[in-house]
């Protein structure tokens, strides 16, 4: 048997899961994604990830501005589905939209819940310090990210993962806990485990005034920050060049010993102190140039012992 379904979805992290769900050969009878938008220098109109994969598949996609439209849940309910599997849509589905489904809406969560709910929860496990995560499939309510949770795989954070290889990594994991979820959900069988009380946290969209590196915090902190915002948006320090002042992005740094004022570069290895201990500076991006390993980066531009960044 096959469960009748719709998927949505919109970045690379949700295309993964289309794919193990078609492969587990359920029937995908809509997907709806974000709408086309303009990215990158050129402004060019892009369609999303998972809009992209839907095409490859041969699926009707559908891309509403707001599921709130009821002429978009009228559409939904009219699909008659067993369910609704949903990864990173972007879009809030309202109450109308969640009981459609004859056995409601699922959601893949990339944290632990009830720690990290909402937008930002693979960045934000990073920038605690947390040393495991997870991912976990929960029947959707109307609440944010507060449903049971019917299926989770624990995935344990490395001292050199940044937010780009967690990413990749939770990406695979929670794809393939799809079908063995829907298989679950088919036989009955799912026991759904309501999150506990205490311990939640929420996972809020990154700012951008938090990248900029704030050097008077301990070492250990300041390196989470760093590979927590990696790649994307990257955390940064201003440099004072003979052309003025540049943007640099750390993409990877690590906890060492050293002491001197915050900021202060102690020594040609890129070791940098901070309000308590250092950091040593491993992986840089200027401006306008790709991401070098600081051996590469020092022969291009060089930063004194005793520079105050």
């Amino acid at each position: 048997m096959s469960l009748r379904l719709a998927f949505m979805g919109t970045p690379e992290f949700a295309a993964a899961s289309l794919a193990e769900i078609v492969g587990a050969g359920h029937e995908v009878v809509r997907v709806y994604t974000q709408p086309e938008r303009k990215r990158g220098r050129g402004q060019a109109a892009r369609t999303t990830p998972v809009h992209q994969l839907a095409e490859q598949f041969g699926l009707p996609v559908e891309t509403p501005e707001s599921f709130r439209d009821p002429e978009v849940l009228a559409g939904f309910a009219a699909l008659d589905l067993d369910a609704a599997c949903v990864v990173a849509y972007g879009q809030i589905l309202p109450q109308e939209a969640l009981d459609a489904p004859r056995l409601g809406c699922l959601n893949l969560h990339a944290s632990l819940l009830p720690r990290w709910r909402g937008a930002a929860p693979i960045q934000r496990a990073l920038m605690a310090g947390d040393e495991m995560t997870g991912v976990q499939i929960m029947q959707m309510e109307a609440g944010l990210d507060t449903g049971p949770v019917l299926m989770s795989e624990i995935v344990p954070i490395r001292p050199d993962d940044t937010a780009g290889t967690l990413h990749d990594r939770l990406m695979t994991t929670g794809a393939l806990l799809w079908p063995r979820t829907l298989a679950a959900l088919e036989r009955d069988s799912l026991t759904a485990q309501p999150q506990a009380e205490e311990g939640v946290t929420y996972a809020k969209k990154i700012r951008s005034a938090e990248a900029r590196i704030d050097w008077t915090r301990p070492a250990d902190q300041v390196a989470d920050q760093i590979r927590g915002l990696s790649p994307f948006p990257g955390a940064w320090f201003a440099l004072e060049t003979a052309k003025g002042e540049v943007r640099v992005k750390v993409h990877l740094a690590e906890p060492v010993s050293g002491e001197g004022e915050p900021g202060e570069v102690l020594d040609d290895t890129l070791r940098v102190a901070c309000g308590r201990g250092a950091v040593r500076l491993k992986r840089l991006q200027r401006e306008g140039k790709g991401v070098m390993d600081a051996e590469d980066f020092a022969r291009g531009t060089a930063i004194a012992p005793g520079t105050r960044l």
